[in-house]
C-alpha cells in the first residue's frame, strides 16, 4: 500500500526520500537562501521546511506553533492567540531574525520587536523556509539571526475554489476561502480568511485560575490576492497585496481584569515585480512596500508621564537584480536598490514625532558545483544616511561524502541598524547616537541518511538594550549599545524515520547557551528543548497524530534568577479523515493533558483545547 505519509521535518540534504505522496529532495525548492530558486538539496545554508502537507495534517493553530516545531526555535508570547509574540532563533531575539510574506518584508520599523507574527494566519500558506544563521551577505539589516519567508498559495491550473471551517475552545470560530483560475497566459488568486475567539485573559498572576479573570477577545481578518500576466515566454508581470485587519484585547501590566485596553492593527504589504529570462540571464525588477498601523485604544498619560496612543511605521523597496546562469550548475546574482523605514507616532497629549531612514545597497552572490562540492560566496554593502555604511559577506560549503552522508559549513557577517523607535524612545531618552550591532556567525552540520547534528555559534557586539541609569524615575531610560560581547552557541540534533509503513517519527533536539558579557544567562531562553512527532496512518484515508514538546529550564530573569517557566512537557493530538476526494474533516487537541504552563512569567496559556474543522476542495 502506498503510505500517505505527509513531509514533515526537512533539512539540508537530511531525508534523501520521503513518503509524502512520492515526494523527494528534488521536488523540494526554496528561494530565501539565495534569492533564488534552488532545490534544497543544492542549499549551503541550514535550512528547514515546512510545507502545505505538514500544515494541513497536522492543524497548527498559528503560524508561531508551527515555527515552534523547528529545531533551534522558541518563542514567548504575552498571552494567547493575538497577543504580542516573539520568535528567538537560536537564542537571538525576535527583531533579529527577518521575517518576509512572499518576500517582503514584515518588518515594523515602529514596533522595538521587529515583526510581529502572532497576526499571521495559517491557512493560505504553501510554505515555510526557515534559513538559520548570518544572512546579512543576502538580504541585509535585520537578518542577523537567520530568515524566515512565508509564502502563501498560488494558483493551479484550471479554476479552484477551497472553503475551510472550524469551531472550538473559548468559542473561537474560523473561516477560510479561497478562488483561483489559472491559463497559459495569466493567473489570479483571491483567499480570505477570519477568526473570531473570546480568548482568555491574557495576564494572570503565576498559579491563578484563567476563569477568575475576564477574556480578552480577537478578531483577525486577512486578504491575499495574488495576480500574474504573461507577456511573452520570457517575460512576467506579477503582483501582489496582503492586508490584515486585527483587534486584540489585552491587559494592562498588573491588572488581569483590565477591560479598557485594545490594539487595532491594520497591515499592508504590496509587491509589483517585472521578470524577464533572456538567454541565460534572468532579470528581475520589484517594487515593495509595507505599511503598518497600530491604535492602542484605552492608553491615556498615567504618573505624569505621556505614553504612545498611535504608531505608523512604513518600508518601500526597490530592486534590480540578474541571475545569470554559467556552466551547468553555476549561476551568479548581482543586484542593487534602495530602501527606505519611515516612523510617526502621536502621543496621549497629541503631540507627534516621525523619522525616516534610507539605505542604498548592492550585492553580489555566486554559487559553484564542483562534483560532490557545492561552494557558495555572498558579499553585500550598504549605505545608510544614518549610520556608517556596512559591508557583510556569508560563506557556504557542503560536501556530499556519498549517497547517505553529508557535511557542510556556513559563516557569515551580519549587523543589525537600531529601530527608529529605539532612537526616538518615546517611553523614555531618545538617544540618536545609536549603532548597528555586529554578528560574526557560523555552523557546522554533519547528516548521515536520516539524522543530522549542527554545532553552531553567534557571536553579537554593540548589543542593542534598555538601559535604565538609576532604576523608575529620575534620568530617564534610553536604548543603548551595551559593551562586550553577548555569545549565542548549541547544538541542534534531528532525526526522522519510518518506523514501519504505516508509523512515521521525528524528533529534534537543542542545548542552548545564551550569555551576556558578564557570563550571565538571557531571561526567557530555555537551555534544552525537545521536539517529537509520531504519525499513524492505519488506513488510506484515516491519519493519528501526536506532537509533544518538552522545554527545559528557563528563567524569567537574568543569570538563571526570577521565576523557573520551563521544565514541562506537552502533547498535542490531531486525528484526519478524509472523507473523499474533495471533503476532508479533522478533530484536535491542543494540551491534551491540560498541562499548567507559563512561557512568559505572569502571561497566561492555553489549557486543554479542542477544535473541529471540515475542508473542502473543487
Amino acid at each position: 500500500m502506498q503510505t500517505k505519509i505527509q513531509l514533515s521535518l526537512i533539512s539540508v540534504a537530511l531525508i534523501s526520500s520521503l513518503h509524502a505522496q512520492d515526494v523527494t529532495l528534488d521536488e523540494i525548492t526554496i528561494t530565501s537562501a539565495t534569492k533564488t530558486q534552488q532545490s534544497i538539496k543544492d542549499v549551503t545554508a541550514n535550512v528547514s521546511v515546512i510545507t502545505s502537507e505538514e500544515i494541513q495534517e497536522k492543524h497548527y493553530a498559528t503560524v508561531t506553533q508551527a515555527l515552534n516545531s523547528i529545531a533551534g526555535v522558541n518563542y514567548t508570547s504575552y498571552g494567547g492567540i493575538g497577543s504580542a509574540t516573539s520568535i528567538n532563533l537560536r537564542g537571538a531575539g525576535n527583531n533579529r531574525t527577518l521575517i518576509l510574506i512572499d518576500g517582503v518584508r514584515y518588518q515594523d520599523p515602529s514596533s522595538i520587536s521587529g515583526a510581529n507574527i502572532a497576526h499571521l494566519m495559517i491557512e493560505d500558506i504553501e510554505q515555510i523556509e526557515v534559513i538559520k544563521g548570518a544572512q546579512s551577505g543576502i538580504w541585509g539589516a535585520d537578518a542577523s539571526a537567520g530568515v524566515i519567508n512565508i509564502i502563501t498559495k498560488s494558483a493551479q491550473e484550471g479554476t479552484h475554489t477551497s472553503v475551510n471551517l472550524e469551531a472550538g475552545s473559548f468559542n473561537t470560530k474560523k473561516y477560510g476561502v479561497s478562488v483561483s483560475h489559472k491559463t497559459s497566459k495569466f493567473d489570479v488568486k483571491l483567499s480570505a480568511n477570519k477568526i473570531t475567539s473570546d480568548g482568555f485573559s491574557t495576564q494572570a498572576p503565576r498559579g491563578e485560575n484563567l476563569d477568575d479573570f475576564e477574556d480578552d477577545a480577537y478578531e483577525n481578518l486577512t486578504i491575499n490576492l495574488q495576480a500574474n500576466y504573461n507577456i511573452t515566454d520570457n517575460a512576467k508581470i506579477s503582483a501582489n497585496i496582503t492586508a490584515i485587519e486585527a483587534l486584540k484585547e489585552y491587559d494592562s501590566f498588573g491588572d488581569a481584569d483590565d477591560t479598557d485596553m485594545k490594539s487595532d492593527i491594520s497591515n499592508r504589504l504590496y509587491s509589483l515585480a517585472y521578470l524577464q529570462t533572456y538567454k541565460n540571464h534572468n532579470f528581475t525588477a520589484k517594487i515593495e512596500r509595507s505599511e503598518f498601523s497600530r491604535d492602542e485604544i484605552g492608553t491615556t498619560a498615567q504618573w505624569g508621564y505621556e505614553f504612545v496612543k498611535e504608531f505608523e511605521g512604513k518600508h518601500t523597496n526597490i530592486e534590480l537584480s540578474d541571475t545569470i546562469k554559467y556552466n551547468e550548475n553555476d549561476f551568479v546574482i548581482v543586484g542593487l536598490g534602495t530602501s527606505s523605514d519611515e516612523v510617526d507616532y502621536i502621543m496621549t497629549d497629541k503631540s507627534k514625532k516621525n523619522k525616516k531612514n534610507k539605505n542604498n545597497f548592492i550585492y553580489l552572490t555566486n554559487s559553484n558545483t564542483f562534483d560532490k562540492l557545492i561552494f557558495t560566496q555572498s558579499i553585500r554593502y550598504d549605505d545608510y544616511d544614518n549610520f556608517d555604511s556596512k559591508a557583510t559577506g556569508k560563506l557556504g560549503v557542503k560536501y556530499n561524502l556519498n549517497e547517505d552522508a553529508f557535511v557542510s559549513a556556513n559563516a557569515g557577517l551580519a549587523y543589525n541598524v537600531p529601530n527608529i523607535v529605539q532612537e526616538l524612545n518615546p517611553w523614555g531618552g531618545a538617544n540618536e547616537d545609536l549603532n548597528p550591532e555586529d554578528t560574526e556567525s557560523y555552523d557546522i552540520s554533519l547528516g548521515y541518511k536520516n539524522f543530522k547534528a549542527t554545532y553552531f555559534h553567534n557571536k553579537v557586539t554593540d548589543l542593542i538594550d534598555w538601559y535604565d541609569p538609576d532604576g523608575w524615575g529620575g534620568n530617564p531610560a534610553i536604548y543603548k549599545n551595551l559593551d562586550g560581547e553577548t555569545t549565542l552557541k548549541g547544538y541542534e540534533f534531528e532525526y526522522f524515520q519510518n518506523l514501519t509503513e504505516q508509523i512515521l517519527v521525528s524528533l529534534n533536539y537543542s542545548i542552548l547557551s545564551a550569555k551576556d558579557k558578564d557570563g550571565e544567562s538571557l531571561a526567557n531562553r530555555p537551555q534544552r528543548t525537545m521536539k517529537v512527532s509520531l504519525d499513524y496512518y492505519p488506513i488510506y484515508s484515516l491519519h493519528l497524530g501526536a506532537y509533544g514538546e518538552y522545554i527545559g529550564a528557563r528563567y524569567s530573569q537574568a543569570n538563571d534568577k526570577g521565576e523557573q517557566t520551563g521544565r514541562y512537557t506537552l502533547i498535542n493530538f490531531v486525528a484526519n479523515y478524509d472523507i473523499n476526494k474533495n471533503f476532508s474533516t479533522y478533530a484536535k487537541i491542543d494540551n491534551l493533558f491540560n498541562k499548567y504552563y507559563q512561557v512568559l512569567n505572569g502571561y497566561a496559556t492555553a489549557p486543554r483545547s479542542i477544535y473541529v474543522g471540515i475542508n473542502a476542495k473543487f
